[in-house]
């Protein structure tokens, strides 16, 4: 009988980032939303309004797509569009009370759905993880 190769260390990563993935698309269910609008509901929440422009650097996408995730959200009634009290021409993009509930929800979720997953580490573990992937994201 063969055996079967290890796999990599990059492959592990990769398979962990789809469970994760997965997990996300499940937490986000009950609220029909994707995980760019959940993103731009947290930068929202976290930022307060802003311009679209601004909240497309936050979430790293271009523009036109920003705008996309604004018009969904505000088609949800999530967020809405309001003149920039300083600058008449700008537009911000603000939370309504319903996207304030609903980004509650989604924190609660989402914190609840990671507290799972990663409670077969232990503590010792998961702070050595969570010190191995801050070197990695810089």
């Amino acid at each position: 009988m063969r055996e079967e190769p290890e796999e990599s260390l990059a492959e592990s990563f990769r398979g962990v980032a789809r469970q994760l993935r997965h997990q996300t698309l499940r937490a986000l269910a009950p609220w029909d939303i994707t995980p760019s609008q959940a993103r731009a509901l947290g930068v929202l929440t976290r930022h307060g309004p802003m311009r679209l422009g601004a909240l497309s650097e936050y979430l790293r996408i271009v523009p036109r797509s920003a705008t996309e995730v604004v018009d969904a959200l505000e088609k949800g009634r999530l967020v809405e569009r309001r003149p920039d009290p300083d600058d008449r021409r700008a537009t911000l993009v603000a939370l309504t009370s319903r996207g304030e509930k609903v980004a509650a929800g989604i924190r609660a979720a989402r914190a609840a759905e990671a507290e799972e997953f990663f409670d077969r580490l232990d503590e010792a573990d998961r702070t050595s993880l969570a010190r191995i992937l801050r070197i990695l994201r810089h």
